[in-house]
């Protein structure tokens, strides 16, 4: 780490990590569909997504100070967790805290199409956070809590803050790409596309899957169970759903 740059005051940055995260599965009947919604429903409901929200929360080095649930029918859920850099101190009748409180949120979409044999998961997360605390450093640990094959990443730094010979600061740490803070690992399984604009502190990231093994992509199916023919016909189609995802439009 660089040495620190003495403030004037505190640290007012405003630092905004957002993700799209998409999971394909291959269904063959509606009834199968609507079995792998529930399953995922029931993975990723709002008491496992709290556990993974607070992990988040300590590894960026922020205190809980709130936290809200709530599991919808017939599926989705959504935890908001309110954070802050410190404890809130009770003083008297009266709570004082650094104007540092911010949140990370998540949010499930698992659906289906009734005239396709595809079911996707989504789930939308954003980490806001003030002052020296970063939401990169989650990363490696968001991405592998979920199942993902599409990952959109949005990162942006906010305001300004001054040094003690008054100059403005409107980034407090380097950074080139949101690459630089995902771990090799991690990126050799995806193919990658950056969309940066650094003179506004907005960085923009996108993670597409290689390498596609058909037996991860089946629901309580076997993939011999399919002729080679149906089996390249099954990738395709997954393949299509992902690039139509990853490119933001309707390809084929």
């Amino acid at each position: 780490m660089k040495k620190k740059v003495r403030l004037y005051g505190f640290n007012n940055l405003t630092k905004a990590l957002s993700f799209n995260i998409y999971d394909i599965c291959y269904a063959k009947s509606r009834r199968e569909r609507q079995d792998y919604i529930k399953y995922i429903d029931e993975q990723y409901n709002s008491q496992r997504l709290t556990e993974i929200l607070t992990e988040v929360v300590d590894m960026i080095g922020a205190k809980v100070l709130n936290i809200s649930t709530q599991d919808f029918e017939p599926e989705g859920a959504s935890v908001t967790v309110l954070i802050a850099e410190e404890e809130l101190v009770p003083v008297g009748d009266t709570i004082v805290a650094h104007l540092d409180k911010s949140h990370v949120t998540v949010h499930t979409y698992p659906e289906y199409h009734p005239d396709t044999s595809l079911a996707t998961f989504r789930v939308d997360i954003d980490v806001a956070t003030c002052g020296e605390i970063s939401p990169l450093n989650a990363l490696d640990f968001l991405i592998n809590s979920f199942d993902s094959d599409i990952i959109t990443i949005d990162y942006r730094v906010r305001g300004f803050t001054r040094a003690v010979d008054g100059r403005k600061l409107f980034m407090d740490h380097d950074i080139t790409s949101i690459q630089d803070f995902i771990s090799p690992a991690i990126l050799a399984k995806y193919d990658a596309v950056d969309i940066n604009v650094y003179g506004a502190n907005l960085f923009h990231t996108k993670l597409l899957i290689r390498e596609l093994d058909l037996e991860n992509y089946l629901f309580n199916t076997d993939p011999y169970e399919f002729s080679p023919k149906e089996r390249m016909e099954i990738a395709a189609s997954l393949r299509r759903e992902m690039m139509e995802i990853f490119s933001g439009c309707n390809v084929y």
